[in-house]
């Protein structure tokens, strides 16, 4: 069973989620099963199907988040301490094909949130930035095409 690395928030977030899908979401997707019923003969009732359909896909998602919350490895990166980058590095960096400069942290795969400036450990850019020190370059082979960035500052916030 593979351990799922994650910051605690990441960690914090998906119990959240979690109890927003047992809490709340059962409860009303139950309710639109119940209002479904009344309405007669199942075989042919495309609004029971459908409440069916969401429950399906709410208990599919309570089993992974559990899974995933029972096998996370949740790492601390305020503890950590090192030169180069790691899981849970916050990192700056420079386009060397624009002269912009950006900050990522690299947290795990259930966190990523381009918007916030957190990439997936899994993603090409967390890869090629992985073991690199400041002034390092790492080129980054993304779908969009290759990019070359500059390693500024490495911190563990």
């Amino acid at each position: 069973m593979d351990r799922v690395p994650m910051t605690e928030e990441g960690y914090e977030n998906l119990k959240a989620e979690l109890k927003r899908l047992k809490t709340k979401e059962r409860y009303q997707v139950a309710k639109e099963i119940e209002i479904a019923r009344a309405h007669g003969d199942l075989s042919e009732n495309a609004e029971y199907e459908a409440a069916k359909d969401k429950q399906g896909h709410i208990e599919a998602k309570i089993r992974d988040l559990e899974d995933k919350l029972a096998r996370a490895d949740v790492i601390d990166p305020s503890k950590l301490t090192s030169d180069r980058i790691v899981f849970g590095a916050t990192v700056d960096l420079e386009d060397l094909n624009t002269g912009e400069e950006i900050r990522v942290q690299i947290v795990g795969p259930e966190e990523g949130d381009v918007k916030k400036g957190k990439i997936s450990v899994h993603s090409p850019m967390a890869r090629a930035l992985i073991g690199k020190e400041v002034e390092d370059e790492a080129v980054v082979k993304a779908p969009g095409g290759t990019r070359s960035y500059e390693v500024k500052l490495i911190q563990y916030l």
